[in-house]
This record gives C-alpha cells, sequence and structure tokens, in this order.
C-alpha cells in the first residue's frame, strides 16, 4: 500500500510574502551581535529570499520593510496572519519567530522554513527545512531551492504544516479538521502530549527577568529620590544663609555626580526592559491568540498561571510607572539649575520614555489575559 501523501493548500498564486526571521538591531554598535546579527540576516534576504520571491513576481518584505505608519505589533500579526506565503527562518529558535510561526501555521496558508545549518529548533525538525550555510555557494544553493518549492507550491499547491497542537487547537473552533476526517491523526495523537503553555517556558523567563528589571528601576528611583532630597536640603540651607553663588553651585555639582551612577543604572535597565520587551511582545501577543482559539478545557493548568503572570507584572509595572512619570516631571526642572546636571538628567528622562512605552505593551497584554480569564477589569 502506498504512503498518503500529505495534505495540501489549492493552487493559488501567491503576491506577497512576509518574511518571518530575527532582525537584529541596524542602529548597534559594529562589532556587537546586535549589530552583526542585523546585517547576517539583511544579507540572506537580500541575497536568498527576496530573488527568489522575484523570480515569481511575488513581492518579499520584513517586518522593519512595512511601510504603513501604525502598531508595529499588529502590522506583524496581520502580515503573519494574511499573507498569501510566509518564509520563515527558524536559526537558532528565536522565541520570537517560533511563535509568530505558530500563529502562522493556525492559518494552513503556505510556509515554508529556511534555516542556518545547525541552528535548527529541535522541536520542528522534522518539518522540512531548506538549509543554508553563511557561504556563496550555499546561499545560491538555498535561493534555488525556495524557488523550487515556489514552483511546486504554486503548480501543484503548498504543503499544508500543521503542528498537532494546533490541530488541536483548531478542532475546538472548526469542528473535525481535515486530518481528523482522513481518519490518520486522530488515531495517533497522544493523550499525554504536552499542555500547550509548556512551549511558552522561554515567554515565560523573560517575564521574569522583566519583573527583576522592574525591581532594580524601583531601587533606582528610591536612590535618587533619597539623593535628591538630601542636596534640596544642603542647597536651601546655603541659600538662606545667603551663601555666595559659587557654594551653592558646588553643592549642585556634588548632587549631580551623586545622581550619576543612579542614572546610568537606570538608562541601563530601562534599556534592557525595552529590548526584552521587543523580543517577548510578538511572542506573548501569538502565545494570547493561540490560548484564544484553544477550547478552555484543552489549554491546561499552565494556562491560567500564564495569564495571571500577564497581569500581575502589568499591575506591578503601573506601580513603577508612577514613581517613574513623577521623577521624569522632576527632572525636566533640574536642567534649568545648572549644566552640571543635564547630563544624568537626559539619562533619566530617556529612561523614564523608555519605561513608559514599553509598560503600555504590558497594559494591551494584560488586558487580554484579563479577557481570556474572564475576569472584571
Amino acid at each position: 500500500m502506498n504512503a498518503p501523501q500529505p495534505l495540501r493548500q489549492q493552487p493559488d498564486r501567491p503576491r506577497m510574502c512576509f518574511v518571518v526571521g530575527p532582525i537584529g538591531d541596524p542602529y548597534a554598535a559594529h562589532g556587537t551581535s546586535e549589530h552583526e546579527s542585523y546585517e547576517h540576516h539583511l544579507g540572506i534576504f537580500e541575497q536568498v529570499i527576496a530573488p527568489a520571491c522575484e523570480k515569481y513576481e511575488i513581492t518579499a518584505v520584513r517586518a522593519d520593510g512595512i511601510a504603513h505608519a501604525g502598531d508595529i505589533n499588529e502590522q506583524i500579526c496581520r502580515h503573519v496572519i494574511e499573507s498569501d506565503l510566509v518564509i520563515a527562518d527558524v536559526s537558532g529558535g528565536n522565541p520570537n519567530v517560533m511563535y509568530e510561526l505558530g500563529l502562522r501555521h493556525i492559518t494552513g496558508k503556505p510556509t515554508i522554513h529556511i534555516g542556518e545549518a545547525g541552528q535548527l529548533p529541535f522541536d520542528i525538525a522534522s518539518i522540512r527545512t531548506i538549509r543554508y550555510q553563511p557561504s556563496r555557494s550555499h546561499l545560491a544553493g538555498a535561493r534555488r531551492e525556495i524557488e523550487s518549492a515556489l514552483e511546486v507550491g504554486i503548480r501543484d499547491g503548498f504543503e499544508l504544516l500543521t503542528p498537532a497542537r494546533v490541530v488541536r487547537a483548531l478542532q475546538t473552533v472548526d469542528g473535525p479538521s481535515s486530518l481528523e476526517q482522513s481518519g490518520s491523526e486522530e488515531e495517533t495523537m497522544d493523550e499525554d502530549l504536552p499542555g500547550l503553555l509548556d512551549d511558552f517556558a522561554a515567554i515565560e523567563d523573560g517575564l521574569d527577568e522583566m519583573t527583576s528589571h522592574l525591581g532594580a528601576i524601583t531601587k533606582a528611583i528610591e536612590t535618587i529620590g533619597t539623593l535628591t532630597e538630601q542636596g534640596n536640603v544642603e542647597i536651601l540651607d546655603l541659600a538662606q544663609a545667603n551663601a555666595p553663588a559659587s557654594a551653592r553651585l558646588a553643592a549642585v555639582v556634588r548632587y549631580a555626580e551623586s545622581l550619576s551612577m543612579p542614572a546610568e543604572e537606570m538608562i541601563a535597565v530601562s534599556a534592557a526592559f525595552a529590548e526584552r520587551m521587543v523580543t517577548l511582545d510578538s511572542g506573548v501577543r501569538a502565545a494570547l491568540s493561540l490560548i484564544e482559539v484553544t477550547s478552555p478545557d484543552e489549554r491546561g493548568e499552565g494556562t491560567r498561571e500564564f495569564l495571571e503572570q500577564l497581569i500581575a507584572l502589568e499591575e506591578s509595572a503601573q506601580e513603577g510607572l508612577a514613581q517613574v512619570g513623577f521623577l521624569g516631571a522632576s527632572a525636566r526642572g533640574l536642567i534649568r539649575v545648572s549644566r552640571h546636571l543635564r547630563t544624568p538628567v537626559k539619562d533619566i528622562s530617556a529612561a523614564v520614555k523608555r519605561m513608559t512605552s514599553a509598560i503600555a505593551c504590558m497594559g494591551e497584554w494584560a488586558a487580554k489575559a484579563r479577557d481570556l480569564l474572564d475576569t472584571p477589569e
């Protein structure tokens, strides 16, 4: 008996390809891992993916190439779900990429996996992946493989890549899937498969790290508050004693110097906090989308804990935001006192701006989590 052929999406010529993969930071200092990652993956896009798509008159775009103004995270989700084709670079198993890929698999639309040899994540290793190595000849070969996959897909239809956990989620929404109707999937599915959130460990680790960052920010704010109170007392005493301007300036300089260390700590921690937010945001949103399409009976015990963690993190962040906002307003008034205060105040203001933006994303996570838990706002 011949083995059953993989299910395929009916042929439908794609016009738009959204490329999912690590992007890196184009503004990072040269020589850093972030900048090297940007250059490497930009090269893969420009030398491999875009030319292969262009051969079939398919427009390829990355997240950093989305031209329209608006919420970038919403735009990414829309492109992942709505694009005719997605090509996903799964090198290194980047959590952000993996959850965007999971969201894509739910749609059942055409998806092609590529990845650098030796860096393929274990949990999708069974899915056919076009492998490449960072050399000119290997990249040319990878481009030809993508072209071949596109040719076959356009002619015969694209294979449906649907992991078992996503099939199970779809069954709760639309009834039996085509795989279940074939009689092959339901019979072989293991009832002891990990729950949905077993795959969210990387996100949870990131959330724990963000909680630690919030604690460090709070500590820095408290230190700055104490130093400010002490500095104000000294400056006020000098003013009341009619001390010369030079004496009062010396006090301000001492105050500015005392602020330098906690201000630098704030800028460093807020940068790490914002960077982690960028890494996690699309992943958390994709995780929430997966939970939303999964029946409550199928979600597993870890789901509630994950959703409650999002809510608790946002509540803690809101408390810190009140302190950060007050500190930012106070810092802006200090710039006029002396030029010596400008550097620490600039650092404090930059940290406040980063934290405020990042915490706004947390509010959206928590709102969705509350909705999924069906708890009052």
